[in-house]
């Protein structure tokens, strides 16, 4: 799903009103139930959807930016409605500064995950101050629409061309093998990472009277440990998990070095410093 599929040019207003929180609900509850999605449904419906979504915390996150949104079951597909106020207007938002960009959110109760990724999408999109500031600026519910559509278009070009990163954490508790495999990390093209120092369980439970006859043998060298975090392309992964076992030995059957990775949605930056 794209985000630009929840946008319909009528549910775009650079001239949003109320005096009070209820009265701006309310206006954005008819500005969203515009979209044909919605034939049927009642503005009230949604009211009360959205102001039963506050009570549990103002969606107004700060810096003039509000995202009220709610799950309904009345409701089949996401729809995003956009609407701008010149002078602010009152939303109980968390810097208490009244709001001027709002976007609203409709989704089916049974899409949780997507609407996770609908907010973030939002959420990330209007962040951007240069967007924020050209939405602002809109001078119609038209120009606000095309302003969207533009920038949304923008964001998923700039996410698709993007490679896939994933972000590894190596824990070593043998300090002489660090220096290999930042050798190899070098040669395989990643020339930036962070380590940090650590201590393993065996540090703090040889303390405890009970566990000390069995820790106790333990060196104190191997209950410290450095972890390397380091980003590198997902179509690197397995390439590089069989390069580090050729300096740490099997990591099934041998002890004393661990690699765990994840997914990355989001990334800004380099652990480059050479």
């Amino acid at each position: 799903m794209e985000l630009i599929q929840t946008l319909n040019p009528k549910c775009c207003t650079t001239d949003l009103h109320g005096k009070t929180k209820d009265q701006v609900l309310l206006a954005l509850s008819e500005l969203v139930c515009k979209n044909p999605a919605l034939e049927g449904i009642d503005p009230q419906e949604v009211f009360i959807q959205l102001k039963t979504r506050e009570s549990q915390g103002s969606t107004g996150f700060g810096k003039g930016i509000a995202i009220p949104h709610a799950r309904l079951d009345s409701v089949k597909d996401f729809v995003v409605a956009v609407g701008v106020s010149r002078r602010g207007l009152p939303f109980d938002a968390l810097d208490k500064r009244k709001c001027r960009l709002f976007f609203v959110i409709l989704g089916p109760s049974d899409g949780a995950a997507d609407h996770l990724k609908v907010l973030a999408a939002i959420s990330r999109l209007a962040s951007q101050p240069d967007v924020k500031k050209e939405l602002l600026k809109s001078p119609s519910g038209i120009g606000l629409y095309e302003t969207l559509a533009r920038r949304v278009a923008d964001l998923n070009t700039s996410f698709h061309t993007r490679k896939a990163m994933k972000l590894m954490f190596l824990v070593l508790y043998y300090e002489d093998l660090l220096y290999d495999i930042l050798e190899y990390f070098l040669a395989q093209g990643i020339d930036g990472a962070t380590i940090t120092e650590g201590y393993g369980m065996g540090q703090y439970i040889s303390n405890v009277p009970l566990f000390a006859e069995f820790i106790g043998f333990m060196q104190p060298r191997k209950n410290q440990s450095k972890t390397i975090m380091a980003i590198f392309p997902a179509e690197q992964e397995n390439q590089l998990i069989a390069g580090i076992e050729e300096i740490t030995g099997n990591l099934n059957t041998s002890q004393g070095a661990m690699i765990m990775t994840t997914d990355l949605s989001f990334y800004k930056g380099t652990m480059k410093v050479m």
